[in-house]
């Protein structure tokens, strides 16, 4: 753990700096809303922080730290100067000072480096070749459908630092008014006791049916997925008990490895909390978070149950089939149902009209509750420190892309790609809606290879919504598809890190498993076509085709994971005795 590394003094501030977004963004959510330029900055400069405290210089030694806390200092002073100065930049935009443009170039530069530490390379080479564009974006080299006018480095930092489709912008305000107070829920509620519950609860009622440990996998992977925001998160722990299970039970290596990723995918897209994606929609459509919470449900249940037929069909092609369980289901239910109570209250008052922000706050005050049944799993104030740290050091694999999603999102915006992207894919697509979907897939593949999921999905949404808005989609819908399809580099290869991580956990061939995960998420490109054809899918339409479009897709799940698991065309197995 890298929190381990870290002195006495660093913990101790890291923890303080944890406890500090706890308090911060529950008083804001609860009791009053902060200022915009203290609700962003304070998010963005205690993450750079943290990243600078637990992710140490590559040249190692103490010089390598004193270049972290150099770095530190930057962050501090630039970050800082945007806050205090927050009024008075917003004056004089357009005629900002040359201290303005300094602070903006370290500034940016400082959040590549973040950037580069927790993501990767190739994140940082995104944001790279974005700058450049950014630049010469008048240069011969640059395709005339998509030049501009192109500026100074420092000029085109003043933007992206200062404008509120910048560095402090959408991702910035997604971030600190919903995500990291889920990330702490999650740590919270995981800290409760509940993530045993959500194993073993689904092990009694299922696991000793056909198929019984992958059935186990996909249930514990929806219960877990639905809060931990991170399909490798949920793999890596969900699967460090459900893939050794189903390997005992017959499943072969690579197909007990691939199984558990196809299903912890399905967590992005599960309310109440959807992979922190949910959050991102609002905030670009403007609707309330509860009314795509409804929009989400269907859809999001139809993928656990595609995975679900696919398992059965598998373990009854192989005679694969479960070892009852020492407990009953429903005796598991009357001991540890409370340890469902902190999801019940979030959805409940997520739907109820209050902010997400507000039900987070009364989720993990319900965690704390909850805790304190169980002599062995009480949050006291050590407790509320280590789960504060925990959720606070979940935080900073997104977090740390804040700076170059600003950058992106902010080139993307000053070059005017944004209007001209449309156009483009529209002409590419002669106008074909499914041709038009393809091109997304293939875009959100190619960016999630190198952006975390969460990050390619704001990234293509900017750009890719208004192509589909044109066609006729409606908006919420448009945003769905980005959103399903984004998620596609974590199980897809070449780059499907949730499935690699699957098969480090089944000690399977990777390529192997990342094709059965493959093979296993399928509804994963079924349910954008089934948005962009099927208005009464998203909610859009008389109840009656609403209706009779839920029954229609339940069945065609079905038939569609019949197909797929191709038990039509292998003969069972004879069972041993």
């Amino acid at each position: 753990m890298l929190f381990s590394k870290l002195n006495k003094f660093e913990q101790w501030a890291f923890d303080a700096m944890a406890i500090g977004l706890v308090l911060f963004y529950s008083y804001s959510a609860v009791l009053e809303p902060a200022a915009t330029q203290f609700h962003r900055g304070v998010y963005v400069i205690i993450t750079y922080i943290l990243v600078f405290l637990l992710y140490r210089s590559n040249w190692g030694g103490i010089y390598g730290r004193i270049w972290d806390y150099i770095l530190m200092v930057v962050a501090i002073v630039t970050l800082g100067y945007w806050i205090l100065n927050f009024e008075a930049i917003n004056y004089r935009a357009g005629a900002e000072t040359e201290l303005d443009t300094w602070i903006a170039v370290a500034g940016v530069l400082v959040g590549i480096e973040v950037a580069r530490r927790v993501v990767g390379t190739i994140f940082v080479v995104i944001g790279t070749i974005m700058l450049l564009f950014g630049v010469y974006g008048d240069s011969e080299w640059v395709p005339e459908v998509i030049q501009h006018a192109g500026d100074t480095f420092p000029l085109l930092c003043v933007s992206i630092f200062y404008k509120s489709d910048g560095v402090f912008g959408i991702m910035a305000n997604v971030l600190a008014t919903y995500i990291i107070l889920f990330v702490i829920f999650g740590a919270f509620l995981e800290k409760s006791g509940a993530q045993r519950f959500f194993i073993d609860f689904p092990l009694a009622a299922v696991g000793h049916k056909i198929g019984g440990p992958g059935k186990v996998s996909v249930i514990a992977s929806g219960l877990f997925g639905s809060i931990s925001g991170s399909a490798i998160a949920n793999t890596v722990s969900t699967g460090a008990f459900t893939i050794p299970m189903m390997k005992k039970a017959g499943f072969r290596p690579h197909v007990a490895g691939g199984i558990e990723p196809a299903a912890s995918l399905g967590g992005m897209f599960m309310p109440p909390i959807m992979g922190a994606g949910g959050f991102i929609m609002a905030e670009l459509t403007g609707l309330p978070y509860s009314q795509i919470m409804l929009v989400a449900i269907f859809p999001a249940l139809m993928y656990f149950f595609s995975v679900f037929m696919m398992v059965h069909y598998e373990a009854k092609k192989e005679n694969i089939v479960g070892e009852p369980s020492k407990e009953k289901a429903t005796d598991i239910l009357k001991k540890e149902w409370f340890y469902i109570l902190p999801l019940v209250m979030i959805t409940i008052f997520m739907l109820a009209g209050y902010s997400p922000g507000y039900s987070a706050i009364l989720g993990i005050v319900t965690c704390i509750v909850v805790s304190w049944f169980r002599k062995n799993t009480r949050i006291d104030l050590k407790g509320f420190v280590h789960a504060s740290r925990a959720g606070a050091e979940s935080s900073l694999k997104i977090g740390a892309t804040v700076g170059v999603i600003g950058i992106i999102i902010g080139v993307l915006t000053y070059s005017g790609l944004i209007l001209t992207f449309a156009d483009i894919v529209i002409e590419l697509a002669d106008g074909k809606l499914w041709l038009t979907i393809l091109f997304i897939a293939l875009a959100s593949l190619i960016l999630g290879m190198g952006v975390p999921v969460t990050a390619a999905y704001l990234i293509t949404a900017v750009v890719a919504v208004p192509a589909l808005t044109e066609l006729g989609i409606n908006p919420l819908a448009a945003h769905m598809i980005v959103y399903w399809l984004s998620q596609d580099s974590n199980i897809t290869p070449p780059v499907c890190i949730a499935a690699f991580a699957g098969a480090t956990i089944a000690k399977a061939n990777m390529w192997a498993t990342a094709w059965i995960a493959f093979k296993f998420a399928k509804f994963l490109y079924l349910a954008p076509f089934i948005f962009g054809y099927v208005p009464a899918f998203s909610l859009d339409g008389s109840a009656t085709d609403i209706a009779v479009t839920f029954v229609l897709v339940f069945f065609g799940t079905w038939a569609y994971s019949w197909f797929l698991s191709g038990i039509w065309l292998k003969s069972k197995k004879p069972a041993t005795t």
